[in-house]
């Protein structure tokens, strides 16, 4: 993949809900939140039609929502009007509240009788720190419920036009983290194995450290021209996808400023998406329909 380039996603979404969606949760009789309660919500990647109706119901009757630094605002306004809406989100290279700070408030609260709802972007068991947040509902004696949500890894990429998988590229995905806790490259992953073993990669927070990752995928095996995208602000508005190739994806990052939160996929599934950029297709962009040229590998054989 020889070019380079930043599509910026166009269009207007509102925060309206609609009615259906109202309808559909009271016919479901979905679960009450009891007072004492923490429910760890998954957000989604951005965009609030990819809200689960557990998600919505949650918002509906918390007291206090307790969100990070990937939800996007309009996913506040659902909130039930009372409540009490407290930022905890988690930064890379910015001032951030300690992991058992956040933890240590949701118990807090909990034992003061409030619904709590702990919203997190993506899903609250991908990445998302959840586990460890749960684990301390636990030690306290905290009853809590969790609402899986639309990964970004997931929704995200199929926002651009990319598959995570796809028979005739890939029979397995890697998920992995772009650096530890501290910030570092996550240096104690076996790389080796990630770069032989999976035919796609996908990667979270990883922009930072994009250039020692590709180095190490190089260094154990991956091609540098193998295909890479990026996807920025994946879901919203002002979604953009910058395409390149794992041996200049970080000076072609570092060219465009393209700049976090990014979720970002290595594998040839990335030449799908001349095939089925679908918001691109609505904004005029013509769609290839043999994206991995079948038909003429078919005919040569």
């Amino acid at each position: 993949m020889t070019d380079k380039k930043v599509i910026a996603l166009g269009g207007r979404r509102t925060a309206s809900v609609p009615e259906i969606a109202e309808d559909a949760a009271s016919r479901l009789a979905l679960p009450v939140f009891e007072p004492g309660w923490v429910w760890l919500v998954g957000a989604g990647p951005g965009d609030p039609g990819l809200l689960t109706l557990h998600a919505l119901n949650a918002l509906r009757q918390a007291d206090v929502v307790v969100y990070d630094a990937l939800v996007d605002e309009t996913v506040l306004e659902f909130a039930n009007p009372h409540a009490k809406l407290e930022y905890s989100g988690k930064r890379g290279g910015k001032p951030s509240p300690k992991q058992r700070d956040i933890s240590a408030k949701l118990v807090e609260l909990a034992r003061s009788g409030k619904r709590v709802l702990r919203l997190k972007g993506g899903d609250p068991f991908v990445f998302g720190r959840g586990g460890e947040e749960a684990l301390a509902l636990v030690d306290a004696g905290i009853p809590f419920r969790l609402v899986p949500g639309v990964t970004a890894g997931v929704g995200g990429l199929g926002y651009a036009g990319i598959p995570v998988t796809h028979r005739d590229v890939n029979h397995a995905v890697t998920f992995v983290t772009g650096h530890m806790a501290g910030g570092a490259v996550p240096e104690n992953l076996d790389w080796p194995s990630i770069a032989k073993g999976s035919p796609v990669i996908v990667l979270y927070m990883a922009l930072s450290h994009l250039g020692a990752i590709s180095a190490l995928l190089i260094e154990n095996g991956r091609r540098a021209d193998e295909p890479v995208a990026l996807v920025r602000n994946a879901t919203l508005k002002d979604q953009s996808v910058l395409e390149t190739t794992l041996g200049t994806a970080a000076v072609d990052v570092a060219r465009a400023d393209f700049k976090a939160p990014a979720i970002i996929v290595i594998g040839d599934v990335v030449k799908l998406r001349e095939g089925l950029d679908w918001l691109g297709a609505l904004e005029g962009r013509i769609l290839k329909r043999d994206p991995l040229d079948m038909r003429s590998k078919k005919d040569a054989g």
